[in-house]
């Protein structure tokens, strides 16, 4: 049982490589950013695409940790 539980997650991994490739491989175009003034050099779109993601993906649980430091550190007064 264990290992059939072992080649679906292997064969789920296969499958979101191919799709991650297949994405990076359609989106070569280069592009340039500009925010603020701010340009970014000019990088396939893939790349702003996977930073985004990695920058989502640092920052909500990041997010929820402070939020829950912010709620720990409060004092509840009783009325």
């Amino acid at each position: 049982m264990l290992r059939v539980g072992r080649v679906i997650a292997i064969l789920v991994l296969l499958s979101v490589l191919v799709l991650v490739l297949a994405f990076v491989l359609e989106n070569q175009q280069e592009i340039t950013i500009s925010f603020f003034g701010w340009a970014t050099p000019q990088l396939p779109a893939s790349v702003f695409l996977a930073l985004s993601l990695i920058v989502g993906m640092v920052a909500g649980p990041v997010l929820g940790v402070l939020v829950k430091i912010n709620r720990f550190g409060k004092t509840r007064h009783l009325s």
